[in-house]
């Protein structure tokens, strides 16, 4: 599977993923950052983590602007 086709049959559940983590920020508060690095690490594939990771970034840099 090449990795656009890889991408696209994910991208869905990677923004679900994202916005499960991204949800739980406020009622972690301080233990998010490393509750929320620990779910990631568990995630697999890595390149399947690397676009949560990525769609979770773009989740924090929307709710700051």
């Amino acid at each position: 599977m090449s990795r656009a086709d890889f991408h696209s049959q994910n991208i869905d559940k990677a923004r679900d993923e994202a916005g499960r983590l991204f949800a739980m920020k406020a009622e972690l508060q301080g233990a998010w950052l490393g509750w929320v690095a620990s779910q990631i690490y568990a995630l697999r594939p890595a390149e399947y983590a690397s676009m949560v990771r990525r769609e979770l970034q773009s989740l924090q840099e929307k709710s700051e602007s």
